[in-house]
């Protein structure tokens, strides 16, 4: 029970990450993402021309920053390297995080970060094919507010902001 009041009160609970790249002609934009496992939002990202643990660490950072948290809040990833590192796991550890990690060689276990990322270059970036970096950066920007506050979600008939509402709604 704990862990549907955790839901329904808004508090991030388990989650998925990685990264994913965006090819523009004046080079790659990189992205790293956090997913959240119960209404399917993006709780944070961050953009870097570089894939790089620092990446993965402040897209870490900006997600306790904006959103609260369980004790037991879960992080689910896959095997890259930013995931393996050290300070990615020492940053776990300072708040209290529980990393959790793909098997090797079962890209399955990662499938709810990769299907963002499927969307997102099929709804968004193959459509308009940013030129620049900025471009990409812009629209990344737009598309995950859209996605967050305006897509219905196809699997649970809502927009993800407002399921735990629609949850807690239903339940009364």
């Amino acid at each position: 029970m704990s862990f549907l009041l955790d839901i329904l009160s808004g508090v991030l609970a388990n989650t998925i990450s990685d990264t994913s790249y965006i090819p523009t002609k004046q080079g790659t934009l990189y992205l790293s993402i956090i997913r959240d496992l119960f209404d399917l939002s993006i709780v944070a990202y961050k953009t870097s021309t570089r894939q790089s643990i620092k990446l993965v660490l402040d897209t870490v950072r900006l997600a306790l920053e904006k959103e609260e948290v369980t004790a037991e809040l879960q992080l689910h990833s896959d095997q890259g390297f930013q995931y393996a590192s050290q300070s990615y796991f020492a940053l776990t550890t300072q708040y209290g995080i529980t990393p959790s990690m793909s098997r090797r060689a079962n890209p399955y276990d990662n499938a709810m970060a990769e299907n963002f990322f499927s969307i997102l270059k099929s709804e968004c970036i193959r459509l308009y094919k940013p030129e620049t970096i900025l471009q990409a950066q812009t629209l990344i920007d737009e598309y995950i507010a859209f996605y967050n506050h305006e897509r219905i979600q196809l699997n649970t008939k809502a927009i993800p902001h407002r399921k735990a509402d629609t949850i807690l709604s239903d339940m009364i």
